[in-house]
This record gives structure tokens, C-alpha cells and sequence, in this order.
């Protein structure tokens, strides 16, 4: 009964997530204070159920049968208008899992460590210039005895037990978690509409001021993470961040959680929720490593 009772609490989540369409449904940890709230940034509602503009994606993978596609406006950058070109279906395993600030917080700390080098390094006795000579004779002069001045006890004299670096802080998290991070980091920004959908990343001009009032007239925010699935993006775009330190452009093979918690709102093309979907969800159907390990162990191929 017990296991029963737990996973309807965790359907009620997901539904509750997928449904977003008011401030009420969200869970408390992600209602921001009344005072952070800006009444002027009125958000658009999710696509209703009668939608006259096109369908422009639906979801490539099955859909689990207790829950249902989340829906969210396509948009476009090339022109001025804030009317949406159509609606997506988003997979609800990926926009719509239930909120773990915990894993977020362990992928986080482990963004910020494994590639963490300390340099800091102190001299142990042995390696300070001079203290060869005895300072004094062993007895007769009434004072402590000593046998060199770079004892760790006197001033100018070797470190014990300090830091020996450099040294690394690298450790890995399971794929497991790193995956499941990258679904929790989604799913908030879209449950706080802060993750918006266009169709490309093409821009009419290259001047970075129309970017930002482009920027200010979708209400997306003082800061914008763009991704897209191609390695190369678009000149136009590409011309108009150079210069904007708050407008950044991510591949999606290198989207990662400390970058979307990093800027308020995150851009993602049609091809990189395609993307996105394939590779997170293959994560919850396969059943072999990922990497091979056969006995004996060698380093050697």
C-alpha cells in the first residue's frame, strides 16, 4: 500500500508540472517572492487544447500512457512580432520531471570541482634554505634543545602537514544523476516559463542593440542562453553576442546545468529539442555500460 501510495504522489508531480498553467500549480520551491515579481513581465499561457496555429513538432518518442506531452509556443527571431509561428509537444520525461533541488546542487558542486587544480604547496623542513648547523651545543646553555633553525616550531622554519600541491579535486559523478540533472535543470525553467522554443537562429541583422531589444520586447529576461544542435551558428547571430556579455551561445552536445542555472532564460531550437529528447531518454532504456569492463583490467588496448 505504501508503494502504491508513493508513486501516485510521484505521477501527481509530474502532472502538476506538465500542466503549468498557472502560478498555483507550481510546488512552493519554485514560486519566487511576491516582492521579486515583476507585474509588467506578464507571461504567455500555454497553447490551450484548441489551438488554431500549427502544430510544428510532436514528440519522436512514445509518451508513457499516465502522462501527457507537454505543449509550449515556437517562436522566431528573424522579425519584431511577439505572435507565436505555432505550438511543440515536448516529452514529458525530459520538460516535465519532478523538481530535485538536491541533484542539482550535487551536479553543480561536481561542475565546479572535478576540473579544480590546487597549487598551493609549503616547504617542509628539508627543502627551507640553511639549518644545517646546530643552533647550540645539546646541554650546558640553559636553553630548549635544538637541532636545526627550520624546525616546523621556529619562525622562518618548514611547514608540517600543509598543502603538498598541486592537487586535484577531479571526481565523477554517475551517468545516471548527470543525466537526471540536465532533466531537472529543463523541466523548472520551463515550469517558471523561462525556457522558450523558435523555430532557428537566424537574425535579420547582426547589431547587437537589435538583439537586445529583440531580447526586451519577448520578456526573456537580463540574461539569454541560446542553443542550437549545429557546431557552427549563423554569422548574423554569432557578430551580435561577440560583444554581449549576457547573451551566450551554446552547442547543444555542451549544454550543461551550470550554464542554464547561470542565465535567466534559455533558447532552444525545434532541431535541439529533438536532439535533447534522443539522447536523455536513451539514458532510461539502456541496460549496458557505457563503457566496457573486461578482466583481466589493463591500460593497455
Amino acid at each position: 500500500m505504501l508503494r502504491r501510495t508513493l508513486v501516485v504522489c510521484g505521477r501527481g508531480v509530474v502532472r502538476r508540472l506538465s500542466s503549468f498553467c498557472s502560478e498555483s500549480s507550481l510546488p512552493p520551491n519554485l514560486l519566487l517572492p511576491t516582492n521579486l515579481v515583476d507585474p509588467s513581465r506578464s507571461k504567455r499561457p500555454p497553447p490551450p487544447a484548441d489551438c488554431s496555429l500549427p502544430l510544428l513538432r510532436s514528440c519522436d518518442a512514445v509518451v508513457p500512457a499516465h502522462l501527457s506531452a507537454v505543449q509550449a509556443w515556437v517562436e522566431t527571431l528573424e522579425g519584431r512580432g511577439s505572435e507565436p509561428l505555432g505550438w511543440a509537444q515536448l516529452h514529458p520525461d525530459v520538460f516535465a520531471v519532478a523538481p530535485r533541488l538536491d541533484i542539482l546542487h550535487e551536479v553543480e558542486t561536481w561542475q565546479k570541482n572535478f576540473k579544480r587544480i590546487s597549487h598551493a604547496n609549503t616547504k617542509i623542513r628539508s627543502e627551507v634554505r640553511g639549518g644545517g648547523r646546530k643552533p647550540w651545543n645539546q646541554k650546558g646553555s640553559g636553553r630548549a634543545r635544538h637541532g636545526s633553525i627550520r624546525s616546523p616550531i621556529w619562525r622562518g622554519g618548514g611547514v608540517s602537514n600543509g598543502p603538498r600541491g598541486p592537487t586535484s579535486y577531479f571526481y565523477m559523478l554517475p551517468m545516471k544523476l548527470r543525466v537526471q540533472g540536465l532533466k531537472v535543470a529543463l523541466s523548472s525553467k520551463l515550469a517558471q516559463d523561462d525556457l522558450h522554443v523558435v523555430d532557428s537562429v537566424n537574425i535579420s541583422s547582426p547589431d547587437p542593440q537589435d538583439l537586445l531589444q529583440l531580447i526586451r520586447e519577448k520578456l526573456w529576461g537580463e540574461s539569454v542562453l541560446i542553443v542550437d544542435v549545429g557546431e557552427e551558428f549563423p554569422e548574423n547571430i554569432l557578430q551580435a553576442t561577440a560583444s554581449l556579455k549576457t547573451v551566450n551561445l551554446i552547442p547543444a552536445i555542451g549544454l550543461n546545468v551550470h550554464s542554464m542555472l547561470k542565465h535567466e532564460a534559455v533558447v532552444l531550437t525545434l532541431e535541439t529539442v529533438r536532439f535533447l529528447e534522443e539522447k536523455l531518454l536513451w539514458h532510461d532504456q539502456r541496460y549496458t555500460p557505457l563503457y566496457p569492463y573486461k578482466l583481466p583490467y589493463s591500460d593497455l588496448p
